[in-house]
Parts: C-alpha cells; sequence; structure tokens
C-alpha cells in the first residue's frame, strides 16, 4: 500500500502558495493545479491549518502560508496530512499461525526493522524543506 497521496497534494499546495503567494489562492485553483476536486482541497488545507502551515477563513477566498518554505520541511507536511499512521509505514499482518516457527516469530524478528526504515524516511524528510521543493521547480522550469 503507498503513502497516501494526501503527501504529495500537500507539499504541491504549499509551493503553489509559495510560488502564487501575491495572487488570492482559491480552493478552486489549486484545484486545478492538482488536478482535483475543490472539495479534496479544501480537506488538505484544512490538516495543513490544523498543523499551523497555512492560514485559511471560512468564506474568505485565499489561502496564505503561515510560515516561510525555508522553516516547513517535508516532515512537517507528511505528518500534518497524516500520509500514514503513527509507526505504522510498514504493517505486519496479523495473526499468524502461533504453531509455526516463522508465524510465531516473524513479527517480532521484521517489526524493529520496518521501525528503523520509517525514522530514517522521517529523518530524509526533515533534513528537506519546501524551499527546496520550490528552488527545483523553479530549475526544471528553466530548462
Amino acid at each position: 500500500m503507498a503513502i497516501s497521496s494526501r503527501f504529495a497534494v500537500g507539499i504541491h499546495i504549499l509551493s503553489l502558495l509559495e510560488i502564487n503567494k501575491t495572487a488570492v489562492n482559491t480552493s478552486e485553483f489549486i484545484a486545478g493545479s492538482v488536478n482535483t476536486n475543490p472539495v479534496v482541497i479544501r480537506r488538505i488545507m484544512g490538516m495543513l491549518h490544523k498543523a499551523g502551515l497555512v492560514n485559511v477563513r471560512p468564506g474568505v477566498a485565499g489561502a496564505k502560508l503561515a510560515r516561510n518554505v525555508e522553516d516547513i520541511t517535508l516532515l512537517d507536511v507528511y505528518k500534518a496530512v497524516s500520509a500514514v499512521e503513527e509507526n505504522e509505514l510498514f504493517s505486519v499482518h496479523n495473526a499468524p499461525n502461533p504453531d509455526c516457527l516463522v508465524g510465531r516469530n516473524i513479527q517480532s524478528s521484521i517489526e524493529p526493522l520496518f521501525s528503523a526504515a520509517q525514522q530514517a524516511m522521517e529523518d530524509k524528510l526533515k533534513e528537506q524543506t519546501v524551499k527546496q521543493v520550490v528552488y527545483e521547480m523553479a530549475q526544471h522550469g528553466n530548462k
């Protein structure tokens, strides 16, 4: 199972708000960029707002960044949109057969590996900011 696309959409929204910061960024405008329904954008914007990453006001068009993009890490976005539940990037199947050597021991054998892999991914996301994503997009746009 893949990480929820909310993570990529959250990064998309924040990048668009930075690039288009002098304009009015409605959910309809953002939805056009993401190519999705404005309701989806409003739901994710609510998550980003709750995490303190964007400023939105009900009934008032136009979202703005609440923090500078150099201060927003990809881990902030990942956590804000609940891409996966805490410590559940990798899940272990339930109720393996306790009468089997593998079934009895598989969970305790692979859970520490899964936990370490998730921590490594989160550490990498913590190193990257939305500003770096915006910069990369600008570089691609100049090609």
